[in-house]
Formats: structure tokens, sequence, C-alpha cells
């Protein structure tokens, strides 16, 4: 008997790349049917606090708070190098003058929030405004500075914001590991068959992209927020690397690292189930 399990994932162009396959019949997932839901990330992190997905796109930060209901999956998340999220700002200006300023981010349990939290006290004047809209609330002075991630990064500058710091690259002069943006999780209910079976589907999806690049791109470009199609295939080739094929040790390491130094500052909770069902 088939049976329909919901997909949760972002509209940017890394998750639709990676998961066009899976929703389209491309791959095969024996005996289960993918009902996809495009959200920001914000509302995805959201739904999973609610458990209201089976299998999910989700914040680094928001998995800490939900490793009892969630397993994480190996494949087709975001994590890597010079890939993690900006602070930016109209004018001239540093981290320090920041502090007690109120800062724009695309949400509470992003991965990028968790990283500004790291990096330092005194980030916790906070607009919560959807990723794609950061940078109107600058211009409108609703916030002094931006939390960018996705395709904004590569659109800052000819919009006429500076860099102030780039969080993952703090992230891998602190660490030298990569750094991880988001995963891919099961609720853990589904049982080790089903999730390991997701598994599989996934990555089969992602590697039938790479070697069908344009079958995509029509159902990429009706999700994403930029049209051009170099943004795109540069927003691609960042986020989608070999670590969305398989977490791997060292991706795994980066997780386990994010996580402990959250835990030493009780910006998450101790974990209590291991991060995976193998």
């Amino acid at each position: 008997m088939t049976r329909t399990l919901t997909l949760g994932y972002s509209p940017c162009p890394n998750d639709t790349f990676i998961f066009h396959a899976l929703t389209h019949g491309l791959v095969d997932f024996p005996e289960v049917r993918i009902q996809e839901r495009l959200e920001d990330v914000e509302t995805l992190n959201r739904l999973a606090c609610k458990g209201l997905l089976d299998l999910t796109k989700i914040s680094y930060h928001a998995f800490g708070h939900l490793r009892e209901t969630y397993t994480l999956l190996r494949s087709g998340g975001a994590l890597g190098r010079s890939c993690g999220p900006l602070v930016i700002a109209a004018g001239p200006t540093d981290m320090a003058a920041l502090q007690g300023r109120r800062i724009a981010i695309p949400g509470q349990l992003t991965t990028a929030n968790l990283l500004l939290q790291l990096y330092g006290k005194g980030y916790d004047n906070l607009l919560i405004v959807p990723f794609d809209r950061i940078m109107e609330a600058l211009r409108r002075g609703e916030a002094d500075a931006g939390l960018i991630i996705h395709e904004s990064r590569f659109t800052y500058r000819q919009a006429g914001f500076r860099e102030i710091v780039d969080l993952g690259a703090w992230w891998e002069e602190q660490t030298g590991l990569p750094i991880p943006l988001g995963g891919i999780l099961a609720r853990r209910d589904l049982g080790r068959e089903t999730i390991l079976a997701a598994d599989r589907a996934i990555r089969a999806s992602l590697r039938h992209a790479r070697q069908h690049p344009d079958q995509a791109r029509t159902y990429i470009k009706a999700h994403a927020q930029e049209l051009a199609d170099e943004v795109i295939d540069a927003h691609i080739a960042l986020y989608v690397n070999d670590f969305s094929l398989d977490l791997g040790e060292e991706g795994l390491a980066a997780v386990n690292e994010l996580f402990s130094r959250a835990e030493n500052r009780g910006l998450l909770p101790e974990p209590k189930v291991p991060l995976l069902i193998d």
C-alpha cells in the first residue's frame, strides 16, 4: 500500500534543485508518494517544532531543539565552506558598535541567528523578517544591520550594502570545520526502514539533478527570488556540494561542534538521543 509522506523545503534554488527529481517521480521511493510543501526556512522550523512534517529541511539551530522527535539524514542538506550568513549594513560600522542595536534576522531558530549569538553577547535586539525582505527593512530604517542568507549573498552589494562580518568565515577560523546551515530531518516514528529509504531517495534525487542539470530549471525559476540564471547557478554551486550527498565524518563533526558550543552557552538543550539512525 502506498503511503504519503510530507516533505518540507525552501523555495531556494539549492533545495528545488535537490528535490526536483524526488517530487516529480524521477527517482524510486518504493510505496511512498511525496507531498511537498515549500516554505521559507523559519516557517519550516516552526512546522517541525509542531511535528507537522514527516521529512523536512530545517535549520540546525531548530534541529538542536528537536532531536528527540526527529533524526538527521545524511543527504540533502546545506553544509560547506564560504557559504555562511553575512551581517550587512548601509554604512560603515563594526560588530562592537552593533551590540544593543536592532538587527534584522531571517528567523529566531535559524542557524544564522545561532551563529550570531555564538559570535558574542549583546546581539539580542532582533527584528524577525523573512529572509528575502531583510534588505527592504534596512532601506526603511527598521534595523541598523541585517543578517542575510540565500540569494541575498549575491545581490547585497549591488543593492548598496556593505559586509560587516562573514559569520561563516568566522566559524571556519574558530573551528577549522565547514559551517552546518541546514539539514534534512525525518520523524523518528517513521521507523528505521522508511528513514533509511528516504535518505537513499534524496541522495538519488541529487545525483539525478547533477546528471540532468537542465531538467529542473523551470521548476527552480518558478520558486526563486532571483531569476537571473547566473544568480541561480551561483546559489546552487555554493550550497550544493559533496556534503549534500553525504555529510561524512567531517560534516558530522561540524554539526556536533555547533551543538556542543551552543549547549555550553545554554543556547540548546543537552541531547538524549543520537543524531542519526543508521
